[in-house]
């Protein structure tokens, strides 16, 4: 077994390997906790925010940090990010289902396979769609997952998953393909892992979920029926202390028909280096904070811009610092985005800092907050420099549940407030005022569409938004959210002729 983790090592990036060296000559220090989880960002950011996070029992670096997306009750959005070999005791199993969870092979137990799966029905209601005054438009969706995890042993695993989305209603335009879709497969990677001296390495390949970075610049994108993946390889190498995540990404382009007509978009290439460091927990009286510096690049062979497609290699220099420190939740992000949109230089900054503040000893006391966003804008309809920032995969639903927002040429404040307002349900409020960064800019949609003429409206305000959202735990596999959000149009929009707008939408999941 020696020489094969020698092998795999051999064969990892010069990153990993660096790390692996130093490593290898120290003990372990004891992992410590998972924090809460990015709450800052969670309430209003995430669809059945989830707090911690889960991992092969082998990983010594911080589960909740690892790179890997969020857990809660064992759950997580990426099912392969989950560990049920607590139920390899027939004491543990509570029910049937979670017998499906374990399912041995062998007498020692170590090839194994884990079913899981996500029944979601959801409605949403849009009033003036795409802020145009016109009928309200009605999505009624559902989703189906159905995934197998199968472990071979202690080093290796294959992983698929199939998704349906279903989607009816009124006025619903043009149906996208990962709102409506007759069946895709979702998931499909193997990954192959080990350990050398203290550093645990491993590396994927094939169809994957990634969200090795800030909430609002990668992540999987629960909001739609079927979750943003990638297609490619994704090696790690992580000590107790720290990590290094490196990747090279296309996407997938989803058909609205079965299986045949998915396809990887040749046109984007994804790659980059995530890393990851735990900060001493002295910090600050106490702490468990985490310090995530990243080095990305972004090729897009048909980016637009002011009404131009062209060729663009932006670049992404960050660093992530989010955790917690007593009370206070913290998630800070900046990062410096450079490169070139046909033959132009692009100089652009984005400043993503949230925060909230626990309001009591319980983990379920109230929190008071507020999330400052800072994404340049200018120069998309002129000559010279760019510097429109982009939130390459991100969550968007942060600044808008209709998708009217993105961090591009924007600046929002938002208060916020989260509570338990009754047992099992937890509410959060939240008011955001955004204006744009250049009034010679357009105000931009999730998607990085332009609202057309708002570049042409020399006020910068954009819009005022209301939003109020509930998640009812009913239990560990079912629960269910409602959202609400009134965007009242600003001058950039009314003078452009757009108008405000009210969401409102419930569904209901069930998983195992």
């Amino acid at each position: 077994m020696t020489n094969n983790r020698l092998r795999l090592l051999t064969t990892l990036p010069l990153p990993f390997a660096l790390l692996a060296g130093p490593a290898s000559a120290q003990t372990a220090a004891p992992a410590p906790a998972p924090p809460a989880g990015n709450a800052a960002q969670g309430p209003m950011s995430q669809e059945n925010a989830n707090p911690t996070a889960a991992s092969p029992a082998a990983e010594s670096y911080p589960a909740a940090a690892s790179g890997d997306g969020v857990t809660s009750g064992g759950y997580n959005q990426s099912r392969w990010a989950e560990d049920w070999t607590r139920f390899r005791d027939p004491a543990k199993i509570d029910d049937p289902v979670d017998r499906l969870k374990y399912i041995p092979f062998n007498n020692d137990g170590d090839i194994y396979l884990t079913l899981s799966g996500e029944l979601r029905l959801r409605v949403n209601q849009t009033t003036n769609p795409n802020l145009r005054e016109s009928e309200a438009q009605r999505q009624d969706i559902n989703r189906i997952f159905l995934g197998g995890d199968l472990h071979v042993g202690e080093h290796v695993r294959f992983y698929g998953e199939l998704a349906h989305g279903g989607l009816s209603g009124l006025n619903l335009g043009t149906k996208a393909a990962n709102l409506s879709n007759d069946l895709a497969l979702q998931q499909a990677f193997v990954d192959v892992t080990g350990d050398i001296a203290d550093v645990h390495l491993g590396v994927r390949y094939g169809r994957q979920t990634f969200a090795d970075g800030p909430n609002l610049l990668v992540v999987p994108r629960d909001n739609n029926t079927l979750y943003f993946t990638f297609n490619g390889v994704r090696a790690w190498a992580q000590s107790a202390t720290m990590r290094a995540d490196i990747f090279d990404f296309k996407p997938t382009e989803y058909g609205n028909d079965g299986l045949g007509d998915d396809r990887i978009e040749d046109e984007r290439r994804f790659s980059g280096i995530s890393a990851g460091v735990v900060l001493p927990e002295t910090l600050f009286g106490g702490s468990k904070l985490y310090l995530d510096p990243f080095l990305w690049r972004l090729r897009d062979n048909e980016a637009v811009w002011g009404g131009t497609s062209a060729r663009e290699v932006r670049n992404f220099y960050g660093v992530h610092f989010w955790g917690d420190a007593g009370p206070v939740n913290i998630d800070w992000t900046i990062n410096k985005q450079g490169g070139q949109f046909d033959g132009r230089d692009i100089d652009a900054w984005l400043v993503l800092l949230a925060q909230t503040y626990r309001l009591g000893n319980d983990r379920a006391a109230p929190r008071v907050g507020f999330h400052f966003d800072y994404a340049s804008g200018g120069g998309a309809y002129g000559t010279g420099t760019l510097r429109t920032a982009l939130a390459p995969f991100g969550n968007n639903v942060y600044y808008s549940y209709q998708l009217f927002a993105t961090p591009t040429n924007l600046i929002a404040f938002a208060p916020n407030v989260s509570f338990q307002a009754v047992p099992k349900v937890r509410a959060t409020l939240e008011y955001q005022f955004s204006w744009r960064d250049s009034a010679s800019d357009a105000v931009y949609r999730a998607n990085g569409s332009a609202f057309a003429g708002t570049q042409n409206v020399a006020d910068t305000k954009i819009a005022e938004t209301a939003r109020a959202q509930i998640v009812w735990t009913i239990s560990p596999r079912v629960s269910f959210t409602g959202r609400y959000e009134h965007l009242m149009a600003g001058p950039s929009l009314k003078q452009a002729g757009y108008r405000s707008s009210d969401f409102l939408a419930g569904w209901l999941s069930f998983r195992f």
